[in-house]
């Protein structure tokens, strides 16, 4: 199947961000939204069979029905980023990788037998995009099965192929898949943006923090959903 060919007239926008403001392309740029899924912001999804309240994500998923719709009107590539296993877990690991020994679900499925197969797996409401964020059209749905959304994905190859440059990530969790998936983007040469406030971290705590300073000071930019929403609305 041919896929759509990306823009070729640049774009050109600077957008407020820490440490310094940033000019995008937005021809060129993709809002990663990361695993805003069932399980990580629902009452009794994984996260919250876990023991956690997701309760904390509710703003987050907020400040996405005000960012996705405006990167759309902006043009951008939207991918939505899923943690998802195969029903027979073969793309787990299985016991040989520690993926299999610290990854949530994983762990709790085997903690509790009577949860094995519901969490974040192929076909299940855990593991569903959330109602409020549901994709459209022309948005790409990648499905990962380690923290970072770069590995063992064509998540790298589909951003080739429209040509993306600029990364906008947002979702969940801040200090876990989504630091994941910016510092591989980085390494793979895609210019990170974090959007501070359209993410939350696992738990509440340092974590948070210690995410929004390396981006700022070792991988790339921080910005939020209100300044980004405004340059992309006066661009």
């Amino acid at each position: 199947m041919d896929l759509p060919q990306p823009s070729q007239t640049p774009r050109l926008l600077e957008i407020p961000a820490r440490p310094e403001p940033l000019e995008l392309d937005l021809s060129r740029t993709a809002l990663i939204v990361v695993d805003m899924q069932n399980a990580f912001t629902k009452k009794g999804g994984m996260v919250d069979l876990f023991g956690w309240d997701p309760s904390p994500h509710a703003p987050v998923i907020e400040r996405h029905q005000k960012l996705i719709p405006a990167c759309r009107r902006a043009g951008m590539k939207i991918v939505f980023i899923k943690m998802s296993y195969n029903r027979d877990y073969s793309d787990s690991g299985g016991p040989e990788s520690p993926n299999w020994h610290k990854e949530l679900a994983l762990v709790l499925m085997r903690r509790r037998p009577e949860y094995w197969g519901r969490l974040i797996t192929e076909g299940t409401w855990d593991e569903e995009i959330i109602e409020e964020l549901r994709p459209e059209a022309g948005d790409t749905i990648v499905r990962k099965h380690r923290y970072s959304a770069f590995a063992g994905t064509e998540l790298d190859h589909i951003l080739k192929t429209y040509r993306i440059k600029y990364c906008i990530y947002s979702g969940l969790a801040a200090n876990v898949c989504v630091e994941s998936t910016l510092r591989d983007g980085f390494s793979l040469d895609y210019w990170p943006i974090l959007v501070s406030d359209a993410t939350n971290p696992l738990m509440p705590g340092p974590t948070y923090e210690a995410t929004l300073w390396n981006v700022e000071n070792i991988f790339g930019w921080v910005t939020t959903t209100d300044e980004l929403v405004e340059a992309l609305s006066n661009g």
